[in-house]
């Protein structure tokens, strides 16, 4: 069974804890927390050691571990080894392709992907008008600098996995990382084209699997990684081009949600909280499990508890 060990710091691990609230589990001898996701089991060890291990184990701990750091003592946690695929610093400031997803962690929703190409010259301009870690935004503002991003005339690819395509891929034996490297792959594919004859200095993937994996999935569909790829972890917070795909990504994802919720009559709730729970159990209750697959990632714990409500 695939599996990442993180060292994180006493107080990231309680931040672990609260963010898996809703997915705790009976916890083995000399562990702080275990917890059971989508992607993979995770358990935090008092030693300050994190096992992540299942399907998709890189998808959690991409979320809390960075490549780039070797050492125990940076409270974001390390990985136990880097790899080749690191960016060059230099590739912050030129002209390069970036892309990141949404709608990943949330029950509800699609998962859309987003890549944008910046130009060197654009990245100033970006920064003022508010383009950063998307995370950090509220999706009001998020959607207002959407608009003003397609005013600069960004050239971007939006690749949108719909939730039947989505249920339909995953009863197939797919994995959600497979289908992120498929939709980052395709989005990058597209820009690229779109862009003819501009080349891109590099190209950033926001890591949410390790290279050797994301290459992987694409040889299983006979597809093979473009050049000058790089892959690194919270690449949003030091690349505009990520930042700009990753406000994008999120916007599309927003707008999507909205007219899934017209659809379903109710506000349907991001993420995969006790909320999501009740509300997913509503339409159990209305209109069965094969409707449902319209709105949510069916294989997600969710499903389970909403059948007690």
């Amino acid at each position: 069974m695939p599996q990442i060990v993180l060292i994180l710091s006493k107080e990231k691990i309680l931040e672990l804890k609260s963010f898996y609230k809703n997915s705790l589990k009976a916890a083995p001898p000399g562990a702080i927390f275990s917890a059971k996701t989508s992607n993979s089991s995770i358990t935090a060890y008092k030693s300050g050691k994190v096992l992540f291990q299942g399907a998709s184990p890189e998808t959690e701990a991409a979320k809390w571990g960075s490549v780039q750091q070797t050492t125990s003592e940076n409270k974001k946690g390390t990985l136990k080894s880097a790899h080749s695929y690191a960016p060059p610093s230099s590739l912050f400031t030129s002209s390069h392709i970036g892309s990141d997803e949404a709608g990943t962690g949330d029950y509800f929703g699609p998962i859309t992907v987003a890549a944008a190409y910046v130009k060197k010259e654009q990245i100033p301009l970006l920064k003022e008008i508010g383009v950063k870690d998307s995370k950090n935004l509220t999706d009001d503002k998020i959607q207002l600098i959407a608009k003003e991003i397609v005013k600069m005339k960004v050239p971007y690819s939006l690749v949108i996995l719909h939730n039947e395509k989505y249920n339909k891929l995953q009863s197939k034996g797919w994995t959600q990382g497979k289908m992120k490297t498929m939709l980052h792959h395709h989005a990058i594919t597209k820009l690229l084209k779109k862009i003819e004859p501009n080349k891109p200095v590099g190209i950033l993937i926001d890591q949410f699997s390790l290279p050797h994996s994301y290459k992987n999935h694409l040889k299983s569909e006979r597809e093979v990684l473009q050049e000058n790829v790089y892959f690194m972890t919270k690449a949003e917070s030091h690349s505009i081009a990520v930042a700009t795909g990753s406000i994008i990504a999120r916007a599309s994802f927003v707008k999507e949600m909205d007219k899934l919720s017209d659809l379903a009559g109710v506000t349907l709730p991001k993420g995969a909280s006790q909320k999501v729970d009740k509300v997913a159990g509503g339409i159990l209750r209305n209109i069965g499990l094969d409707e449902l697959s319209k709105y949510a990632k069916i294989h997600f714990a969710n499903t389970e508890k909403a059948k007690h409500y």
